[in-house]
Order: C-alpha cells, then structure tokens, then sequence
C-alpha cells in the first residue's frame, strides 16, 4: 500500500519522462537495496553504473558530509581550496594534462563537443561553423537538443527539433564505414564513440575497433573522443573501456595492442561512486587551452563538495582493487550464463565486458517479455531494468564478491527458466 502510495505521488505530480520498475527504494548498501517494506534486493542496474563503489560507500559519504559542513558551493567566480587539489589527483589519475569540470554526463558530453569544434577551428583551421563530428548509428549520449540530433532514437528525437548540424552517422564497429567517410569528407573535427555502447543493448565492439578508430583518427588529425561515462570508472575490468591507461597492471580483458588513448576523455557516473552529480572532461592542453575565461562553464562544475567527493571515489576504485574484481566477476558472469543458454529457449545470448553484461531475451523488441522477466526477477530478489525492448542489462556494483555473483546467477536462471517454453 505505501509502495503504490508513492508511486502515484509521482505520477500524478511529476512529469512522465521515465517508466520505471515499480519498486519503491528507500535504503542502500553495497550491493544492496531495501523498499519502503524492508524487502531487500540485489541491485543489478548500480544507477546505470554511477554506483560502481556500492551504495553509500562509507568513505565517499564521509567524504560528502564533511566538505558540506565547512563549503558547498562558491561558483568559479572565487577559487576554492578543494578544486586545484582535485584537478591535479584527476589530470594524474588518467594522465591528461587538463580537466574541465561539469556536473551532469550530458553537460561533459556538450562540453566535449563544443571543445572539440573549438579546436578545430583555431588549431587545425576549418573555416568556422564547417566543423563535422563523426558518431555512430545506436548511440546514446544524453538528451539535450544537440544530443538527440544525431541520435537514432524517435523516441527522444520526435518533435524536439529543429535539430543541430554538423553531425555525420556511420554504422558502429565498422572501421571500413569509418575509413570511407575520413577519406570522402572534409573538415572532419572528431570522432565521437561510446567503448561500449550500452543502452543499445551492451554492444561489446571487436576487440580491435577502438585502437583501429584511433589510428585512423591520428592519420586524418580528427580527434578521438571517448564518452566513458557508463563503460569508465572500472565497470568493464579496467579502469576506461577503451584502455588508454588503465591501472590493472597489464591484465585487461584486451590484450596491449587494442589500447586506444582518447584525445578528449568524458567522465561522470561513477565519477562520484553514485553519490553526488559529478563529471569531467579531460584533454591536453594542446586541446584544453582553446578554451578562455567565460567561453564555457557551470555555477555548479568544480565545486567543492563534487571534488572532495570524487577523489575520495577515485581511491575507493583503487583501494578496493575494483576494476579487477569486475574483471575476474564479469568472465564467472558470462561463464555461467552462457552454460544456461546453451539449453534455453528464452535466452539467446550474452555479452558484454567486466562487469557490464547483457542478456538478450529470444522475442522482438516490440513484445514485453524481457519486461516480464525484470518483473519476475523483483520478485526473485534482483532489480535489472530492459533495453531495446528484448534486452537485459545486468550490472552490479563493483564491490560484488564471488559468493554473492554466483547468487545472484542462481536467482537470474530460476527466473529465465520461469519463462522458458
């Protein structure tokens, strides 16, 4: 009764932009999450993997309390003593020279855009507003105007335009498509790519797209821009997707020759372990320095609380060791999975990297069973949420032990086998 309560203050109150999973959550840790009835459920969406260090991770939120108690906010029109600090551990922790601070994924996506157009007219001398930027079919960056101009989703493009120019779409994990349009098109400023693109259903690339992408990048003088904000922060067993320097000691899921080093690195979610909205650009100053005083910036970007947040997240990631529990949890994962499929009629494949994983249900996008299942796995103890109509996301904070996976396996196959026919 309270659970439906509260689901129709919201809808009867707030705008109807989201469908969720009608569960009602008032309380997490680690792995964990309780509804406003004490139930407890393994939570395997981690906030579209903002949560990667776990629910209220203790020292994250210490963290948070006690820069809230002595500073909160200045604007950047005054210096802060957390910011300066922050910029060097995150400029150092990913080895760029220069960061600029944003608080939402979208805002650092924007920012990378209009950094990267910036660049490319007084760097490489595109004569100004002929800048393109090269993204790829089944993307997903965001919302804004700009986003969803390039977006292949109606859904979030239908009566929102006019749209913004300057955008040119080739097919994902096609080097060839890539190649054709670099040596047809001029005026090319960057490449815009998701390591894995993961609200397209966890579409894990070949093993060699990203370094081949940044070849071809270095060859044209196009810039590489790596939109890490759900693949980033250790999620696929290493500390960025793309692996450009990364800090599991030589033993990613890729092998050396498929690193690839962004030009331009975006960075949120996990950014602050789920607990505060925190996100970040990243570039050297070769890129960075084209930006001056008031050309871009945010009230809120870089403010205290955010900073002394996500170095405090940083160093729970490195810690705790959590891009290498993802990867070693995330190969178990598929393992066990795919010994399921191999017999189902309802699962047809798994895939994905680390601890970002897909299922992908056997139905059309257009019917509501991977929907069912979801339902089903609430009340089985597991909260995953569908993509694409007929796939499942799974992924779980990082700080997930073997013990725990292995349940939650347990829980994931009783549920599909509901469905099996």
């Amino acid at each position: 009764v309270k659970s439906q309560f509260l689901i129709d203050l919201e809808n009867k109150y707030g705008a109807h932009n989201y469908h969720p999973l009608p569960v009602v959550l008032s309380r997490g840790e680690g792995v964990h999450v309780w509804d406003v009835d004490e139930k407890k459920y393994y939570d395997f969406l981690s906030a579209y993997s903002a949560v990667n260090q776990g629910h209220c991770h203790p020292k994250i939120v210490d963290a948070m309390n006690k820069q809230a108690q002595t500073l909160t906010l200045t604007s950047r029109a005054f210096y802060n003593d957390q910011l300066g600090p922050y910029e060097e551990y995150l400029t150092k922790y990913f080895g760029f020279d220069k960061v600029l601070p944003m608080n939402t994924g979208a805002e650092a996506v924007e920012t990378a855009l209009k950094l990267a157009r910036k660049w490319a007219y007084e760097v490489k001398g595109i004569a100004e507003h002929e800048a393109k930027i090269i993204v790829c079919d089944g993307n997903f960056h965001g919302r804004t105007t700009t986003i969803i101009s390039f977006s292949n989703d109606e859904n979030a493009r239908k009566n929102f335009g006019p749209y913004t120019e300057g955008f040119i779409k080739i097919p994902y994990n096609s080097i060839k498509e890539k190649k054709k349009v670099l040596q047809s098109t001029t005026n090319m400023a960057g490449f815009l790519v998701e390591p894995i693109q993961g609200e397209a259903g966890v579409y894990t690339p070949d093993d060699d797209y990203m370094m081949l992408a940044k070849e071809l990048c270095n060859k044209y003088n196009v810039l590489f821009i790596a939109d890490e904000i759900q693949t980033g922060i250790a999620r696929t067993g290493s500390l960025l997707a793309v692996c450009g320097n990364c800090s599991c000691e030589g033993h990613c899921e890729r092998q050396a020759s498929s690193y690839a080093t962004p030009d331009i690195l975006i960075l949120g979610k996990a950014l602050s372990g789920g607990a505060y909205p925190v996100s970040a650009v990243l570039a050297n100053n070769s890129i960075m320095n084209v930006i001056k005083p008031g050309q871009h910036g945010s009230t809120f970007g870089g403010n205290p609380v955010a900073a002394a947040v996500a170095m405090a997240a940083l160093e729970v990631v490195e810690e705790e060791r959590l891009a290498q529990n993802a990867r070693v949890l995330g190969k178990l994962f598929r393992s066990k999975l795919n010994e399921y499929i191999k017999t189902s009629s309802i699962a047809s494949l798994v895939r994905g990297r680390g601890l970002l994983n897909a299922v992908v249900i056997n139905d059309t996008e257009e019917s509501d069973t991977a929907w069912k299942i979801c339902l089903a796995l609430r009340d089985n103890g597991l909260l995953a949420k569908p993509t694409h109509g007929n796939i499942i996301r799974f992924a779980p904070p990082l700080v997930m032990n073997e013990e725990q996976l292995l349940d939650c396996v347990s829980i994931i196959t009783k549920t599909l086998k509901q469905f099996e026919v």
